[in-house]
């Protein structure tokens, strides 16, 4: 990263939240190959231990560097540097609080960038630090891969993409700093102007970066569409996804019905029993309510019978959500009312929320479940039970008019292999291989239209069974492979090597969040 970053002997060089010198030792011996005599190095820590092990490290190697004990957003962003390396920290939103995200927020704003509540500090941190730059200078910082995909992330990559003249993406297939979470990638900027495009090269591990010359090896993609994942894709793979995605046989998910999160209790294991505890606490029927349990390891097929919801109960599953009418408590409610107080189940933060706190919001049975976090592929299922669903699952209420189509078909053809890759792209992959969607990204999620499901249910009806089969072994790239066949080559007719770039995309994705799962 230095060496891409510092080109000449006369270059002023920042590290932000430089702890011990990492880049700025690098740079002092980059500046001094270079031919340097007089070393422009600055660095500036919030924590003054680290800040003087910085200093002390440099002087032992002969180096002289101004290095300050502050808070970053408190340093003019004037643009005095030629580079600025380094590695923000990674401070959630849940931490990133008080003064210190104000301050934030603030230095972001004044460029134009509004971050959400959801932000992590690093996104402040690289508007700041791109502020420090001269016209002409090189950003070079190691970021989390949801500069990729996360929402709060988009005026980030809106705001690169309008502040540089080139915008590039190094990424890694295999993890980089091992026992840690986190996928990173490389972000390099440099220029002023409207970068029409993102470039991005994929390496195997920071050993490759060694003999890489990047701009004459990445290859430019397209900045079009809020999230940068379609950055993984070869060119051809995005115009066969694209293609067939903006054809009349695709629309999305939103297109079908309303997607919203199931009930938040603020405590499931009290708010959700067994039927065999219900009856040995006395409740009435009338108390209770039919709900899918947490999870979807229940869900293994595409439909989710008033028959497996009773089989799940039989086998001492909480398919029943404590819910008494407040102006009709049963003495035996009043009971458990007064338990769930005296282990201060009533003091958890979403009960405190409610009045009176045992009263759980909810939700009406969905007509599907939408399987949101899976380590495999996000599945829509018909809710045959009728019950309604925690916000371990998504619910999706469809349409006026849709809803007999929709219940019947829509989860069997949507495990085809370009609703697949379009999960893959839309959602966010985390810390052991799963994928998550949140509602307002599952509302984009392409999935065959109405019409295409009436015209061809008699073709999908032919491979039901063995659908089901498949997917109770697990295999869901068969079961993609079949519906593929019936649906996308033989009914729709895609064009055979549109469809082969697809499934290798979706091959691709898989396989490396699933790789990072396994690391």
């Amino acid at each position: 990263m230095v060496r891409w970053a510092v080109r000449s002997h006369t270059d002023a060089v920042l590290e932000p939240s430089c702890g011990e010198a990492a880049f700025l030792l690098p740079s002092a011996f980059r500046l001094r190959e270079l031919g340097a005599r007089k070393l422009r190095l600055h660095g500036v820590d919030l924590h003054g231990p680290s800040a003087q092990r910085a200093a002390i490290l440099l002087r032992s190697h002969g180096f002289d560097a101004d290095i300050r004990v502050a808070d970053f957003f408190t340093v003019s962003g004037g643009p005095d540097y030629d580079a600025v390396v380094g590695n923000p920290p990674y401070v959630r939103y849940q931490d990133f609080a008080g003064t210190a995200r104000e301050r934030g927020l603030q230095a972001a704003a004044s460029q134009g960038v509004k971050l959400d509540g959801l932000a992590n500090i690093w996104a402040a941190f690289v508007v700041h630090a791109a502020t420090c730059l001269k016209p002409d200078g090189r950003l070079a910082m190691v970021l989390p891969a949801t500069l990729l995909t996360a929402n709060y992330a988009a005026p980030i990559r809106s705001y690169l993409l309008r502040r540089f003249s080139r915008v590039g993406l190094v990424m890694f297939r295999e993890r980089v700093f091992p026992g840690v979470q986190e996928e990173v990638v490389l972000l390099l900027a440099e220029g002023t102007g409207a970068a029409g495009a993102i470039h991005v090269t994929e390496v195997a591990d920071a050993s490759s970066l060694a003999s890489l010359d990047f701009w004459e090896q990445a290859h430019p993609t397209p900045a079009a569409g809020a999230k940068w994942t379609t950055a993984l894709l070869e060119p051809h793979e995005r115009e066969a996804y694209s293609s067939v995605v903006r054809s009349a046989h695709f629309e999305t998910l939103g297109d079908w019905g309303r997607v919203d999160l199931g009930m938040v209790t603020g405590n499931n294991k009290y708010f959700t029993m067994t039927p065999a505890e219900a009856s040995e606490r006395g409740l009435q029927t009338s108390e209770l309510l039919n709900v899918c349990p947490a999870g979807a390891r229940h869900l293994p097929g595409t439909t989710f019978s008033k028959a497996a919801w009773n089989e799940l109960g039989h086998q001492a599953k909480r398919t029943l959500l404590f819910y008494p009418d407040p102006a009709n408590l049963s003495d035996a409610a009043r009971r458990y009312i007064a338990e769930g107080e005296a282990s201060g189940v009533h003091r958890a933060y979403k009960c405190r929320m409610r009045n009176p706190w045992w009263r759980v919001p909810t939700v009406s049975p969905p007509h599907l479940f939408f399987t949101y976090m899976s380590g495999v592929a996000p599945r829509l299922v018909t809710n045959r039970a009728s019950a309604r669903h925690l916000n371990s699952l998504l619910g999706v209420t469809l349409h006026r008019g849709r809803v007999g189509v929709g219940q019947s078909w829509l989860p069997l053809a949507a495990l085809n292999s370009v609703s697949l890759l379009g999960a893959e792209l839309i959602g966010r992959s985390y810390g052991g291989g799963v994928l998550k969607i949140e509602p307002r990204e599952a509302v984009l999620l392409p999935v065959p239209t109405r019409d295409v499901l009436n015209q061809h249910r008699d073709a999908l009806r032919v491979v039901r069974d063995r659908v089901m089969t498949q997917l109770r072994m697990g295999n869901i790239a068969e079961v993609s492979r079949i519906v593929d066949d019936v649906l996308l080559a033989r009914a729709l007719r895609m064009d055979r090597a549109a469809l082969r770039s697809v499934r290798s995309a979706l091959s691709l994705l898989r396989e490396r969040r699933r790789q990072r799962g396994r690391a």
